[in-house]
C-alpha cells in the first residue's frame, strides 16, 4: 500500500506509513500513531456478548480445574502405589 492511504474520515492512515529512513524518535511516534489508529477500530462487545463471554471463560476455567483435580488425584494414587505409602 502507498503512504497516501486514507481512513474513512479522510485523514492519512498511519498504519501504511513507511518507517524507512526515520529516526528513532520518529519511529516511536509512528508506532504510537499506529497503535491509536488500531484502537479506534476496536468495537466493544454488547452487554449480551460480554455476559456470554464471561460464561464461556468461567466454563473453561471450571473444566480445566476439574481436569487438574482428577489428574492430581490420579498421580497421587499412582505415586502412593509406586512408593507404597
Amino acid at each position: 500500500m502507498s503512504e497516501s492511504a486514507v481512513t474513512d474520515a479522510g485523514e492519512r492512515d498511519p498504519r501504511h506509513e513507511s518507517r524507512d529512513s526515520l529516526s528513532l524518535f520518529a519511529r516511536i511516534a509512528l508506532f504510537v500513531r499506529q497503535v491509536i489508529s488500531e484502537l479506534k477500530r476496536v468495537v466493544a462487545p454488547t452487554r449480551e456478548e460480554l455476559i456470554n463471554y464471561i460464561w464461556v471463560v468461567l466454563g473453561f476455567v471450571g473444566v480445566m480445574m476439574a481436569l487438574t483435580f482428577f489428574l492430581d488425584l490420579g498421580f497421587t494414587a499412582l505415586t502412593k502405589w509406586v512408593f507404597g505409602k
